[in-house]
């Protein structure tokens, strides 16, 4: 009890010494913090492009407190030190109000330590693997009960899946998410001796004895499929190599945790045809508001083939909400604004509502889509409404006992959850 209040007190101590060190003439800056180089160009520099367009369409409506909103961006060229450089850069320097940023785990750790120093904010859009909770960052993509734990589940109970390869790239995100799925599994009485693990580095490109020791693993007699937390630009050669050794999607489905539409988007489909992914947006979710924002943002960018994915959808919630919070609050003031945010609910893309909760995380609903022909998803499976995302995982001992919730004055994002037997 004493560390929740001494955090309170400090909180509160923080409130009041901050509140007059924001800007409150000149524009409002926002900071774009995505690889534009490097191996996940490929998935981020969609992010920038998404970022420029809610930029312009607020600017239009006529900018925020009555002031233009000024895009800053940086290159951190998927290199994980320059992504700690660019966010200090960011705050200290260019003195932006919000960033919106970061893809990979590695890269989300690597800035955590430098927001929380400075007191800035950062939005992060991208799927994650859990087991944190930061009070400078809101976490707008999924946490793995709304991604991978509903993904597996939906293999069990509708592919009659009885043996899984768990396949990552070899940093934070899979390998915690991949502990998740064992302790799930292992629950759900699957054997250890029918999971598989392998880990590749970024950027891997050599699959032929990796998808041989898959053929190998499912020639078992029990169903087996592939659950993919695989990263960037190495989806490419890996599902070319599947088609390469005749491994189809009615046989080994695989499901993915980081192919949509984007990463997709200009190479040939035919070998991943059938096999799935698992959001908590499709291009393809036939709305009305979905629908108006492809042709706003076809129309932004001047290309009718440009995409618009799960990533994506994340950054317009979180800059949308961002907007409200600021707004709601009447200053740019990360204090105020972070007060402002908890509760704020925008229009999803799938038609619901996506709503902000106090540890930090989204409400939000998760989708199994197949991947077609023409690089789009057929939706096969989608949850009834939104589940709350969880900071720490229900699978995890050390975790299931913590709560997340950083109202003031509870302050808390690692603390161990009142009993009230």
């Amino acid at each position: 009890m004493k560390g929740i209040l001494h955090a309170a007190v400090a909180a509160g101590a923080m409130l009041a010494a901050a509140g007059a060190s924001a800007q409150e003439d000149g524009p409002i800056k926002v900071g774009i913090l995505h690889s534009l180089s490097g191996t996940m160009a490929i998935s981020e520099t969609a992010l920038k492009d998404v970022m420029l367009f809610l930029i312009d369409e607020q600017n239009k409506a006529g900018g925020l407190l009555g002031r233009e909103i000024e895009p800053v961006v940086v290159d951190p060229a998927s290199d994980w030190p320059l992504f700690a450089e660019k966010a200090r850069e960011l705050i200290e320097q260019e003195k932006v109000d919000v960033v919106f940023g970061a893809w990979t785990s590695v890269s989300r750790k690597s800035v955590l330590p430098v927001f929380e120093e400075l007191n800035g904010m950062l939005f992060y859009p991208v799927q994650y693997e859990g087991e944190e909770s930061s009070r400078n960052i809101f976490y707008t993509g999924a946490a793995p009960n709304q991604q991978a734990i509903p993904a597996v589940e939906y293999l069990i109970a509708e592919e009659g899946v009885e043996r899984f390869v768990l396949a990552g790239t070899d940093y934070v995100y899979p390998r915690t998410t991949n502990k998740i799925l064992e302790a799930f599994l292992t629950a759900e009485g699957v054997a250890a001796d029918d999971i598989m693990i392998n880990y590749t580095p970024f950027g891997h490109s050599d699959w032929q004895t990796i998808v041989a020791d898959v053929k190998k693993f499912a020639a078992e007699g029990k169903k087996t499929a592939v659950v993919s937390t695989i990263n960037g630009d190495a989806n490419v050669p890996f599902y070319k190599e599947l088609a390469n050794q005749g491994v189809e999607a009615a046989d080994i489905p695989v499901v993915a945790f980081s192919v949509g539409e984007e990463e997709l988007a200009g190479i040939d489909t035919e070998p991943l045809v059938g096999h799935l992914a698992a959001w908590n947006y499709f291009m393809s979710v036939d709305t009305d508001e979905n629908l108006d924002l492809i042709d706003r943002w076809h129309a932004f960018i001047g290309d009718e083939d440009r995409v618009f994915n799960d990533p994506m959808e994340a950054h317009l919630i979180g800059f949308r909400m961002w907007v409200q919070a600021v707004k709601q609050a009447g200053t740019t003031e990360i204090d105020a604004v972070r007060q402002a945010m908890y509760g704020q609910t925008v229009p999803n893309l799938t038609g619901g509502m996506a709503v902000m909760n106090t540890n930090h995380h989204l409400s939000k609903p998760v989708l199994i889509g197949e991947i077609q022909g023409d690089g789009q998803f057929d939706i096969v499976w989608e949850t009834d409404g939104v589940v709350v995302g969880d900071a720490w995982s229900d699978f995890i001992p050390e975790s299931a006992k913590l709560t997340a919730d950083w109202t003031y004055p509870w302050v808390c994002g690692n603390c161990e959850a009142p009993s009230f037997q």
